[in-house]
This record gives C-alpha cells, sequence and structure tokens, in this order.
C-alpha cells in the first residue's frame, strides 16, 4: 500500500535569465513502512525533493499523492494543516528548544495540534521517551543531554503525534560514527516494532546499508532505485 506518490515532478527555480532545474521528470512510490534513503551529491536535487515530499515547497510541475489524496491544488493553509497531522522531521541539528525540559520538547507537537488533555500529552511523551531509551530524563534540559541523546529526543518528538512519514535530513551529520551507528538502528527498530514510514536524505554510507531501500538522485533525475 502507498503511502506517498510523485508524477513527473519538476522544479525550476530563476536566477536572473538563467533557469536551474533542481528536479527533472521525477516519480517515485513509497509504500507504507518502507526505510528509504535518498542520495547523491551535493547540488543533486535531493534536498529539493525531501522538501517537496514535506510539503515545505511546491513542485513547478507535476503531482504529490499522499495516500490518495492529490496536495496539487492544496492551498498554503491546507498544506500546513497536512503537514501538522502527516509528517515529522528529524534534522541533524536536532531544533530542541533550549528553555524546555526534554518532555516540554517531545510533547511539543500535540500542544501546536491542541488535541490532547495535559496529562494525555505527558503520557504519550514519556511512552515515546521509553521507546527511544530516555526514561528518567524527562526533566532534563537539552544542555545535560550528550549529542545522540539529543537526537533521540528528536525522534521521540517526530514520533509523539503518530505520522504517516517520518523525513530525516542528514540525521546522522553530527554525530560520531558509533552513536550515529546506535541511532540508525534505533529508527530501524522503530520502523519495524511501530510500521513508521521513513525517508532519508543522506551522505552516510553507513545510513545507505542499513536503508532498505536506496534511491539515487543526480542532476534532479532519479538514476537509480535499488531494492534491499
Amino acid at each position: 500500500m502507498s503511502v506517498l506518490e510523485l508524477h513527473d515532478l519538476t522544479k525550476v527555480y530563476r536566477k536572473g535569465e538563467s533557469e536551474v532545474r533542481a528536479l527533472d521528470g521525477v516519480s517515485l512510490r513509497v509504500d507504507a513502512g518502507e526505510f528509504l534513503a535518498v542520495v547523491g551529491p551535493s547540488g543533486s536535487g535531493k534536498t529539493t525533493l525531501l522538501n517537496i515530499i514535506g510539503c515545505l515547497d511546491a513542485p513547478s510541475s507535476g503531482r504529490v499523492v499522499y495516500g490518495g489524496a492529490d496536495l496539487g491544488a492544496a492551498s498554503q493553509k491546507e498544506l500546513s494543516a497536512y503537514r501538522k497531522d502527516r509528517i515529522s522531521f528529524i534534522f541533524q541539528s536536532y531544533n530542541l528548544i533550549p528553555v524546555l525540559t526534554v518532555a516540554e520538547n517531545v510533547e511539543l507537537p500535540l500542544v501546536i495540534e491542541k488535541r490532547h488533555g495535559k496529562s494525555a500529552m505527558r503520557a504519550k511523551a514519556l511512552e515515546m521517551l521509553a521507546a527511544v531509551g530516555l526514561q528518567g530524563m524527562e526533566n532534563r534540559f537539552p544542555r545535560e543531554l550528550s549529542g545522540g541523546q539529543e537526537q533521540r529526543v528528536a525522534i521521540a518528538r517526530a514520533l509523539v503525534k503518530e505520522p504517516s512519514v517520518v523525513l530525516a535530513d542528514e540525521p546522522t551529520a553530527n554525530l560520531d560514527s558509533h552513536t550515529a551507528e546506535e541511532t540508525v538502528e534505533l529508527m530501524r527498530r522503530i520502523n519495524a516494532e511501530r510500521g513508521t514510514t521513513f525517508v532519508f536524505s543522506t551522505h552516510d554510507r553507513m545510513v545507505m546499508e542499513k536503508a532498505g531501500r536506496v534511491v539515487t538522485v543526480r542532476d534532479g533525475r532519479i538514476v537509480s532505485d535499488e531494492k534491499r
């Protein structure tokens, strides 16, 4: 069952009189529960692709379909609501809020949604912190954590609203090799246990080796699509 389909996407940027084709006819189907890495050299289009998948940017042409819903005609307000409800992000810089505790950082997406009471939000945050191995650390602040622990908090925050897709942009870039491997293994375990769909943008060979599928992008086109 597909969770996401891209149909003949293009993305064109104009710089003065010149034209930069960041994406050039990209079509891709992502099934529910996949653990997929998008790879390619700098300037290949993978960041643009991830931004369009995440509804942070719109294609110049082509269609983005999530769970059967074509987002092509959606307004910015509707795209924002869809992104809030269905998509979560993990960034290389963690993006934790330093004045909030670990639990408060994880609760933040639920606070924004305003769909749960205070006790329910805390219970879901604690559940996710336990899932990433940080039980008992809910009252600490980001400055008291290691880089690997901060990334685990970011993963818990991404998962707390039970998204359809988690987009991870170079999630191991700021981690040492041992911590990076532990972090990817954690996401693989969550993928296997919870069926959460992960799509990575990465240069990390280790992430590519652990992915269930590797899509290589070059000059705005998919040049290979390999399932492991």
